[in-house]
Order: structure tokens, then sequence, then C-alpha cells
């Protein structure tokens, strides 16, 4: 058995722990491409799996998981300019974590059915209400949970709601 990894350690010891005799290799990077003529199986770190799914693999077991840290040096964190940096760098990388699962919304919507659909709208606060030329209508903008968006999107349509838009965020800093 050949096993292609970046995870030597790693991998040695989860074969150990397991009872399995198996030659390890170093990977350079692209592993996943290996399987099957030049590596029976491989040890990757990975985050969303689709890369293995595209090379038609499957994931068996995990062996750790981990997360991002922003980790800085003493010295520099003791360091008034470089401490602000480094705040200001961490505040931009958590409002990147905080958009990864929400969308944006944008819809059109009749002053008359304004309740109804400011009801149906989770938001970060409450959606940014916005006046149009047409005075019967307003503009909404929100932020949503994209997981909600398949069901929220129908529902507002229905509630009178016209010019849906769905958008992806960079960054959410609250």
């Amino acid at each position: 058995k050949r096993i292609a990894t970046e995870a030597v350690g790693m991998t040695e010891r989860y074969l150990a722990e397991h009872n399995v005799e198996a030659s390890i290799e170093f990977s350079w990077g692209a592993t996943e491409v290996k399987p099957p003529r030049l590596a029976d199986a491989i040890v990757e770190i990975t985050e969303t799996g689709s890369s293995l799914r595209a090379n038609n693999l499957k994931i068996i077991d995990t062996l750790c998981t981990s997360t991002t840290r922003l980790i800085a040096n003493e010295a520099a964190w003791k360091d008034e300019f470089k401490s602000r940096k480094i705040k200001r760098l961490s505040m931009l990388l958590q409002a990147v974590l905080n958009a990864e699962s929400r969308v944006g919304l944008m819809l059109n919507v009749r002053k008359s059915d304004i309740n109804k659909v400011l009801d149906m709208l989770p938001a970060l606060r409450r959606p940014t209400v916005s006046p149009l030329v047409d005075e019967d209508w307003v503009a909404l903008t929100t932020i949503v949970d994209e997981y909600v968006v398949r069901d929220q999107i129908p529902n507002l349509k229905e509630a009178g709601a016209e010019g849906i838009v769905e958008y992806p965020l960079n960054k959410i800093v609250e």
C-alpha cells in the first residue's frame, strides 16, 4: 500500500494507531490526482472536499480537525503601531468569516405590502428601506443567512416583492 501526503508524521501516527502497514510518500502538492497510479490512498488537508470529489475520491476518515488562528509575535503586539495593524487585519479577517454563510438581498415592494415583507425578512438589524421614483414602491436591502434564501425568495415573491436580487458578500464588519 502506498499513501501520498504532505502530513507524513500525522499519517505515520494514524497508521500505527490502527495497525496498518503502508509506505508513506511525501507529496509536494496536487496530492488528490495521485490515486490510483502513483498512490493507493492519500491523506490530504481539505476544507470542502470539492477537489477530492472532482477526482472521484471519498473521505473515509478524519485524522484531525483544525481552525485557523492569527498569531502575533509578543514584541510586535507590544508595539503600538504594529498592534494597531494586527487588530485591523484581525477585524478584516473576521469580517470575511462573518460574510461566508450570508448573502445580500435587494428587492422592490409596494408600500401596501411592506409590513408583510418586513415580517418575513431577517436582517443584521432591520432591512434598509429606500424610496423609489414611483412613490407607491420602496426598495429593501438586507443580509440573510444563505441557507434560508432558497425558501425566502419564493415566499417574498408571493408576498408581493419584485426585482429580487441575491448577491454574494465579501465582508461584514459587525
